[in-house]
């Protein structure tokens, strides 16, 4: 637990590295004016700072509990399919049987079996069609673009693997060319899903009760797709986001001005005691402007970047492990041979070094 945190604490420095270097220049640089060249006036009060940036931690903690509250609702959103997965695939497995069947509609135990494995297999495309969309590169989708972002190097398999190659996998050939000719392939897939068991149901493989379960199932999933669309295709409020940046980086630029002067009246009135300390306390309020500076810039950051859950960071929603690991849940239910590997778990940037 003690390195778990220890490494968190080094990650958030080298993260954040360009930004300490920028606030300790800044320090330096008023420090030099207000001292060396004795420009005493580059001095603000430090009440009207205090207020501003009371008004930013404000704003940072909406902004933080917003991002905070998208990321969650994404994860529960997440956690829902996979459940309803597991729920089709025992059901699929217990309600398609001739037990019911129409005479003469009656199939055979492998037209069974070949039967539950596409409505399965089916699903799985679904999952796979759905995290392709989430993972569509949006305009306001910005977080990535950021040089220490960048170093993380996540692998995104949505963005390295041919989705209709992941289709192909799982789809007979005239429902890829069907499905990858609509504009929303997860709801064309949940549409076939509905045909499908509809007219097992006709024949009598499918009760009318279980059809209604299916159903109920189905319903669900297109629910779920819905919220998970919704998170994806609506941005946090820009104007929210906007103004967080702006107030930030006014509040960073007039800390040095509030802070420095009032280490430098400390030293002034360390002359006595301290003669040696006393000329060189100025510089500590160089460091102490950056802490504040940073403390405020890294909050402010931390909420940018958990804004889109499904855009591929590595605090987002970790969806490329979360459908494997459902896949391999609905193949193994099936008594399937190969079964792919579990994805590489890939763990947040805070702990990843």
């Amino acid at each position: 637990m003690y390195t778990r945190y220890k490494y968190s604490a080094r990650s958030v420095i080298l993260w954040t590295r360009y930004q300490i270097i920028l606030f300790l220049i800044w320090g330096i640089a008023y420090t030099v004016a207000y001292e060396i060249f004795d420009l005493q006036w580059l001095r603000i009060s430090w009440t009207p700072i205090g207020l501003v940036g009371t008004a930013v931690a404000f704003l940072i903690g909406f902004q933080s509990n917003s991002a905070y509250g998208r990321i969650w609702e994404a994860r529960k959103i997440w956690g829902g399919i996979v459940n309803a997965s597991r729920t089709w695939t025992i059901l699929v497995k217990d309600v398609v049987s001739n037990e019911h069947a129409t005479k003469g509609e009656e199939l055979s135990e492998r037209e069974l079996a070949q039967n539950k494995t596409t409505l399965v297999h089916r699903h799985i495309a679904w999952m796979t069609a759905l995290r392709y969309a989430m993972r569509q590169h949006k305009s306001w989708e910005i977080a990535k673009k950021h040089k220490t972002n960048k170093e993380w190097g996540l692998a995104i398999p949505e963005l390295e693997e041919d989705f209709e190659g992941e289709l192909r996998k799982v789809l007979s050939e005239e429902e890829l060319v069907y499905v990858m000719s609509k504009t929303n392939k997860a709801a064309t897939l949940l549409s076939l899903q509905s045909k499908h068991i509809r007219e097992l149901k006709e024949k009598g493989i499918i009760w009318d009760f279980s059809f209604l379960e299916l159903e109920n199932v189905l319903k669900e999933l297109m629910a779920l797709q819905g919220k998970s669309e919704r998170i994806k295709n609506f941005p946090y409020p820009r104007q929210f986001a906007t103004i967080a940046d702006d107030f930030v980086k006014i509040f960073v630029f007039f800390v040095p001005f509030g802070v420095i002067p009032e280490f430098s009246k400390i030293g002034l009135s360390l002359t006595n005691d301290y003669p040696l300390i006393a000329p060189y306390f100025v510089w500590v309020g160089v460091i102490m402007s950056s802490v504040i500076s940073w403390v405020f810039h890294t909050m402010q950051r931390i909420g940018t970047v958990g804004e889109n859950p499904f855009e591929g960071g590595a605090n987002d929603v970790p969806i490329s492990t979360m459908a494997r690991a459902i896949e391999i849940d609905l193949r193994e239910m099936l008594d399937e041979e190969n079964i792919p590997a579990p994805r590489k778990e890939l763990e947040p940037w805070h702990v990843q070094l």
